[in-house]
């Protein structure tokens, strides 16, 4: 098979397995794992922040997050199409008790006015505005891009109504390697962040939430509240070392498979993509035109070996990410190729 359902079956490197073999570990609820200590640090520094913690999943680290920033009955701004707000179950108001002031934005972005315009004003009757959300890149848009010059408009609305600004910063890293920028770019512009380990840096496990100390200190008791806190968590943190150190630079080849792969589909009839998307490593299509659902095209694709994603009624979703080389885009292409042959025939 063929997997582009997401970077998130990416399984770590023969490094990072004899990695996690010979880490030195200890206990991290005490602070006492050296790996992970080591990890936090390097964390903080990449993206130029005071401190960093490491927690089992994103949307772990999304939830620490709100709760750090907003409490029970305030309210936060965030892009109406937002992991957040879409697959995280409902937890920002589930369990951080923060009510979700969703904002349409174009590819992703936010209108810093539409921003503005949306924050809660103060008084007895509403949920007090306290915290602006950004995703990079942004899942459900196609894998696109918030550039650091559109952080920073929405920074400055942010801070001229003395809100924090956080950043869903999951594939941050391909964003960076996409615009060719350091990762520092797109952070210094926000208070506190997250990104994954576990998508396409190939870690098994793990997010790294930064911030401030007191941010990071305050995360701390947040993460041992929803059962986070963890022991000998070296053997996760090990192979985020080796990310860091190494699977960064490697993102460029998932960009260019992806674009490979959106200029295939693009070619095709009864497939349409909005080629503006195609920043990253994500290709979203609509098989609308083809007459057919979205899960019966993905059902399709998978007797040809193709497994994808269908992320509404229209619309597929494919996921670059290492162990998916050039040969592999071929073959997918021509599986999709098929698939279309096959539904237009039994629809005729």
């Amino acid at each position: 098979m063929i997997d582009l359902r997401s970077d998130t079956v990416t399984l770590p490197t023969e490094e990072m397995l004899e990695a996690i073999r010979h880490a030195k570990l200890g206990d991290d609820v005490y602070g006492e794992d050296p790996t992970v200590n080591r990890l936090e640090e390097m964390a903080a520094k990449k993206m130029g922040k005071e401190a960093a913690m490491l927690v089992p999943s994103g949307t772990m680290a999304n939830l620490v997050s709100v709760m750090c920033n907003a409490n029970r009955g305030e309210s936060a701004v965030l892009e109406a199409d937002s992991h957040i707000y879409w697959y995280e179950l409902g937890g920002i108001s589930a369990i951080a008790g923060v009510l979700p002031l969703p904002v349409k934005g174009t590819l992703g972005v936010m209108d810093p006015a539409d921003v503005e315009a949306t924050i809660r004003p103060k008084g007895l009757h509403m949920a007090k505005t306290t915290l602006v959300c950004i995703e990079n890149t942004h899942n459900r848009a196609g894998g696109t891009i918030v550039t650091p010059s559109q952080i920073e408009a929405i920074s400055k609305v942010a801070k001229e109504h003395g809100l924090r600004l956080y950043m869903d910063g999951a594939r941050i890293f391909n964003a960076a390697v996409a615009l060719k920028v350091d990762v520092q770019q797109f952070t210094r512009h926000v208070d506190n962040l997250m990104f994954c380990l576990s998508k396409g840096l190939s870690c098994p496990i793990g997010s790294i939430v930064v911030g401030s100390e007191e941010h990071i200190q305050k995360a701390r008791r947040i993460r041992k509240i929803l059962g986070g806190g963890m022991r000998q968590a070296g053997v996760i943190a090990a192979p985020g070392i080796i990310a860091l150190e190494k699977m960064i630079d490697r993102l460029e080849d998932d960009h260019h498979n992806a674009r490979l792969l959106a200029e295939g589909l693009n070619r095709m009839e009864g497939i349409k993509i909005d080629m503006r998307t195609v920043q990253t490593n994500m290709v979203i299509f609509s098989v609308e035109d083809l007459g057919v659902k979205a899960d019966v095209f993905v059902k399709k694709l998978r007797e040809h070996g193709v497994l994808a994603g269908n992320i509404s009624k229209t619309r597929v979703r494919m996921v670059t990410h290492r162990g998916i080389e050039k040969e592999d885009i071929s073959k997918a292409l021509t599986a999709t190729e098929e698939t279309i042959r096959e539904l237009r025939g039994k629809k005729g």
